[in-house]
């Protein structure tokens, strides 16, 4: 609990449900065992039939090809992982934004799930150094990844710094340019940072010889760390989101917040996160989602947050696809807009992904989660009101699902209905500040470009086309 303060004329009180150090999960849960039936298999991109382990040897260490095939409902975290995840600062407080509700003056509660407290600012040091601790354990010397808002790279630096391991990172260029201080975090933490695309892979010479002033995309920057990956000996690839080792490592957030939900005696009606690859929603959601599948009871509903710009799962197609833009990756059945698909330069760099997880996936086409698409300008007046109110800077990506979280308390207040919204704040933007900076100047550029579908999404909580952003800022609108 902390002190009493006000806004306007309501005092309110700054609330967090806190779990001990013992509490931190022991284990990994892992989604797959719960589904209603097997995912569909990865194909090889040469011959279309379905891989197997040894297909991703070169690439990835054993350990994490092992959990990527699992059907083991629960894997052990390594000591050693847990120990790094304490001076991460985890558990992370699961935290209620009365002052947020105060200003709405809406009867919905919203609770927010703190992400943003790590070394780096985001959820991605959940994974990275999982990853970091499998690779160095199995005597790799260098890793190699892609980044899109610097997050995942910033994570996957401070990991390989602390396990022992070198690091070589292609940050989208649109990014590259938007938030020079990620790259010199990584920097800091010892890794080499390429804009991507890049005149030192071959992949990368043919997209700059196209179009010189090419923005990136994180199709790209895959290609292009894939490549460097394979031409360096004793180097393995790292990936951020997507594939399901990834989402096993994030589940630390959801069970942690199973546990703060119990504690507090709390139901959630809405669970909301914003979905680039998906990492950061199903590390919060996955958790609570199986136990709904397993004892088919709970009502919760599960909103998974895109750009209006990138819109994945609200307008792509439930098919194959490459995870990259040379194709050079295994396909996944995912929703996608089609691995050539270049996404506007959009602050939230992270969410500028033509896919989505295949487990997210089959549960979208499954019904169980629902997508819905927000505009770039409507996130960032969300991410300014939840600044003003609550003193967090939102990243840009998390600004999706506070914007989302700001609707369903508002829609709340116009039925006169009690509601209980969790969401995910899966970073901060403190290293955001030059899009919040042309936000509050008016000066937004990069919105969808003329090749982006129009998203198809209806809930209630998706901010209606050409709605000024500047609504939020009266609450008895």
């Amino acid at each position: 609990m902390g002190a009493s303060t006000s806004v306007g004329d309501a005092a309110v009180r700054t609330e967090r449900i806190l779990l001990d150090p013992e509490e931190l999960p022991k284990r990994w849960y892992n989604l797959v065992p719960d589904l209603s039936g097997p995912l569909p298999p990865p194909l090889n991109p040469s011959t279309r039939a379905p891989i197997g382990p040894d297909d991703l040897a070169r690439v990835f260490a054993k350990e994490l090809i092992r959990q990527e095939v699992s059907t083991d409902r629960f894997l052990d975290i390594p000591e050693e992982v847990r120990e790094a995840y304490m001076l991460l600062n985890r558990p992370t407080p699961l935290q209620r934004a009365n002052h947020l509700e105060a200003f709405l003056k809406t009867p919905a509660r919203i609770y927010f799930k703190r992400e943003d407290l790590s070394p780096t600012g985001s959820h991605k040091p959940n994974t990275a150094f999982a990853q970091a601790y499998y690779n160095a354990r199995e005597g790799v010397e260098q890793l190699a990844t892609e980044t899109g808002a610097g997050q995942w790279g910033s994570a996957l630096a401070l990991a390989s710094a602390y396990f022992g391991l070198k690091c070589k990172v292609f940050m989208v260029r649109a990014s590259y340019d938007q938030k020079p201080y990620r790259k010199h975090i990584m920097n800091l933490f010892g890794a080499d940072v390429t804009s991507s695309p890049s005149p030192i892979t071959g992949y990368g010479r043919s997209v700059l010889e196209a179009r010189p002033d090419h923005p990136g995309s994180l199709g790209i920057a895959i290609s292009e760390a894939m490549e460097f990956t394979v031409a360096h000996p004793n180097t393995k690839y790292a990936l951020g989101s997507v594939l399901n080792h990834v989402m096993i490592h994030q589940s630390v957030i959801g069970q942690e917040l199973v546990q703060q939900l119990a504690q507090a005696e709390l139901v959630p009606d809405h669970m909301i996160g914003c979905v680039g690859g998906g990492s950061n929603f199903a590390g919060f959601a996955y958790p609570m989602i199986g136990e709904q599948l397993r004892d088919r009871v709970g009502s919760t509903e599960f909103l998974a947050v895109e750009p209006t710009s990138v819109p994945s799962m609200t307008a792509g197609r439930y098919d194959y696809d490459f995870g990259d833009t040379a194709q050079m990756t295994p396909l996944l059945k995912m929703y996608t807009l089609g691995s050539s698909f270049v996404p506007p330069p959009i602050h939230a760099g992270g969410l500028r992904y033509h896919g989505c997880a295949p487990t997210l996936s089959a549960l979208v086409d499954a019904g169980t989660v629902h997508p819905i698409a927000i505009g770039q300008e409507d996130c960032f007046e969300a991410g300014r009101l939840f600044a003003l109110t609550e003193g967090i800077i939102p990243a840009p990506e998390s600004a999706h699902a506070v914007r989302a979280a700001i609707d369903l308390a508002l829609e709340a207040k116009r039925s006169h209905t009690e509601k209980t919204i969790v969401f995910n704040l899966s970073g901060h933007g403190l290293l955001d500040l030059a899009g919040y900076a042309e936000f509050l100047e008016g000066r937004f550029k990069g919105g969808a470009s003329e090749s982006t579908p129009e998203p198809r999404s209806t809930h209630p909580a998706a901010v209606p086309a050409g709605r000024s952003a500047r609504a939020v800022s009266n609450p008895a609108g």
